[in-house]
């Protein structure tokens, strides 16, 4: 870290770093603030060698009275360039050793020695500096440093998120508008959207920009469904879906359930009609003009079933269920039914249902007025009471009730009906 300077009878030591001369017992350098020396022991782990001002005189040189001054400036000159030479690359390279620094040399004492060589020892006559000493002129160069603080933590520029579900991006749909190089350009003849002269065909409607008499018209819906494949294509948005295989095979099927259907509407039109007025008519009771029976039992003639009373009754006399025993109306003049409401039993009241058979199931045949016959099942409960049923017949001039089975049937019990009532429209519909 230290090297001697060169001069008559004194050493003299330099920075190691950057050349600059010391005063003896100085340990700290004035220009760059490097530790010239450690408190006589030297510093450890480096040692500079002793190098004096006079290696390159030549050995017995000796100075002359009165040029001690000039060799002394020259000696001091020269101590920075020793210096820099130190701190080459070859001198920084070098290996450091553990060598002790040199002893103090006692300053001579003849005065004339004002210069010398190698040999003459420094003119300082003072002593080595005490310890204490450099040590406080070391804390006195000392600059204090505050004791480093924690750093606080800085927020991070973007702040940690969790991670959030993908999402797609939503598509922008974008309206189709005038173009901007289209003013005062041609207008189209189906949307008015202004369109450049050179267009065929126009920008948002993709229709043609010549409308003529032949333009194409949305043909009705069965004419497109038998139209021919081969014509010529419709325009866009009229074009029909395309059927293949059973496409064709499907239309006609199509056309022809719709061709029954209207068949079928005509053909039943007025019975429709007719159905319609019998649901909303209003019910008025119809008598019939003649009664008659297969057989009657002893005060209980078929009269008594259509007298209006349902305290009296009619049985054909016979025990178990009388099968094929009949009771028939007829009417002056053809008469349309609506309703028909049957009473079996001997009377209403359901205490008296056992004392006689109850009839379960009825033909009911009707003759209309052109002769034709119909028949209708008529299937009873076996309770107390009148029992309506739907009986819609027009133009009717002749009902037969035809008993099939019969509830409670045993021998010592015979069939009774207590009253048979018709209902047709009235005619009073207001």
């Amino acid at each position: 870290m230290t090297s001697p300077s060169s001069g008559p009878g004194r050493t003299a030591s330099s920075c190691a770093e950057c050349g600059t001369p010391a005063e003896p017992g100085q340990s700290f350098c004035d220009s760059c603030g490097a530790v010239l020396g450690w408190g006589g022991e030297g510093r450890p782990g480096r040692t500079e060698p002793a190098r004096t001002a006079a290696a390159g005189a030549a050995p017995g040189d000796s100075a002359a009275p009165g040029g001690s001054a000039p060799a002394a400036t020259a000696s001091r000159t020269d101590a920075p360039a020793t210096a820099r030479a130190d701190d080459s690359p070859s001198a920084t390279t070098a290996p450091e050793d553990d060598t002790e620094p040199l002893p103090h040399v006692p300053a001579s004492a003849d005065p004339q020695h004002t210069g010398g060589n190698a040999d003459d020892g420094p003119d300082d006559d003072s002593g080595p500096v005490p310890d204490a000493e450099a040590a406080e002129r070391a804390r006195s160069l000392l600059v204090p440093v505050a004791d480093a603080e924690p750093r606080a933590p800085e927020d991070p520029a973007v702040a940690p998120v969790l991670p959030g579900r993908t999402a797609a991006r939503r598509p922008q749909v974008r309206a189709v508008g005038p173009q901007a190089d289209a003013e005062g350009g041609v207008p189209c003849p189906w949307c008015s959207t202004l369109n450049r002269p050179e267009r065929h065909f126009c920008s948002r409607c993709a229709m043609s920009m010549t409308r003529g008499d032949d333009a194409p018209v949305r043909l009705p819906w069965w004419r497109r469904m038998f139209a021919d494949r081969g014509a010529e294509s419709a325009w866009a948005g009229e074009r029909p879906r395309l059927r293949r295989g059973f496409g064709r095979i499907w239309n006609w099927v199509v056309g022809a359930v719709v061709v029954g259907l209207v068949i079928a509407l005509v053909v039943n039109l007025g019975t429709m009609v007719q159905a319609t007025r019998d649901h909303f008519a209003k019910r008025a009771p119809i008598g019939p003009s003649g009664v008659k029976a297969s057989r009657s039992y002893t005060g209980h003639d078929a009269g008594l079933a259509f007298d209006k009373l349902n305290n009296t009754w009619w049985g054909p006399g016979i025990a178990e269920s009388a099968e094929g025993e009949w009771l028939e109306v007829t009417f002056d003049q053809p008469t349309r039914l609506l309703d028909l409401v049957i009473t079996p039993g001997t009377s209403t009241r359901a205490d008296q249902l056992s004392e006689s058979a109850l009839p379960r199931r009825i033909d009911a045949q009707v003759t209309l007025a052109d002769g034709e016959k119909i028949t209708r099942i008529l299937t009873l409960d076996q309770g107390a009471g009148g029992q309506r049923r739907k009986f819609r017949v027009g133009e009717v001039t002749t009902v037969r009730f035809v008993l099939r089975s019969a509830y409670n049937a045993g021998a010592d019990k015979q069939v009774a009906i207590a009253e048979i009532e018709f209902f047709g429209p009235s005619n009073n519909n207001s």
